[in-house]
């Protein structure tokens, strides 16, 4: 790796080893990204993606191996501290809060002091501001800003959190299944969004629709029995008899 891959390197998952009750859920799990990449991972059910983001994010300690963010060992850190250092997730069951207005939600995100009696009341700081228009105009809710969030359709919603985790302002972004439970024209629109993001963002998707993954244009990590398989464009992996074997065959 040459000294400017060093430095450009964001996050370096190394040999990392997670097990429940003997089962290895990652069994030397190894994935580096570069700042400003966009990622898939991809596998069959059980192959240890969500496991994945939970490691990174601190919510699940790894037996063996190491996470780096930004050259720093995270992997004994809380996750809220995980988070304060630019990590941020998004979890596969939008996690809105339905009362409250498009804009709240997203200013509850923005907001760099997380107690609750900073965040109502006395408005929100210029930069925050700034962050949230942009990412209400970013994810198509500019107009929708002062709907309360459960009037929101089920695509929307989802976007409404992708918005939330850009407006935290974390390096990187964890997207779990983003894309659950949207038809195409959604799912198009998803692809879509995440492409835009990687401007200055690094992103980390997991999902399992192949035509989504196709539609994002990335580099694909395929995970098999919590193991690296492989890695390529969609087309190498496609292609790729090990992973129709394991993943591509099985589905429909």
């Amino acid at each position: 790796m040459t000294a400017g891959a060093v430095a450009d390197l964001l996050l370096a998952v190394d040999g990392v080893t997670v097990a429940f009750d003997g089962f290895k859920a990652l069994d030397g799990f190894s994935l580096t990204l570069q700042r400003g990449e966009t990622r898939v991972v991809i596998g069959p059910n059980g192959a240890g993606k969500s496991t994945l983001c939970d490691t990174i994010i601190g919510r699940v300690r790894a037996a063996s191996g190491r996470i780096l963010f930004r050259g720093e060992d995270i992997g004994a850190l809380p996750e809220q501290t995980i988070v304060a250092r630019g990590i941020c997730r998004k979890f596969q069951a939008p996690g809105v809060l339905p009362t409250l207005s498009v804009g709240d939600n997203m200013a509850l995100a923005a907001r760099r002091d997380r107690r609750w009696w900073k965040s109502f009341g006395f408005g929100i700081p210029a930069a925050e501001r700034t962050s949230v228009d942009a990412a209400l105009a970013m994810i198509g809710l500019a107009d929708r800003r002062d709907a309360p969030a459960g009037e929101l359709s089920h695509g929307e919603k989802q976007w409404l959190e992708i918005g939330m985790v850009v407006a935290t302002g974390a390096e990187l972004l964890l997207l779990d299944e983003p894309t659950a439970g949207m038809g195409p024209a959604e799912t198009a629109r998803t692809a879509e969004l995440i492409r835009s993001l990687g401007e200055g963002r690094t992103v980390l998707v997991i999902d399992h629709d192949m035509s989504f993954v196709e539609q994002l244009a990335a580099p694909v990590t395929v995970m098999h029995q919590g193991r690296f398989l492989k890695q390529g464009s969609i087309a190498e992996v496609r292609a790729d008899p090990e992973v129709a074997a394991v993943y591509l065959g099985h589905t429909g």
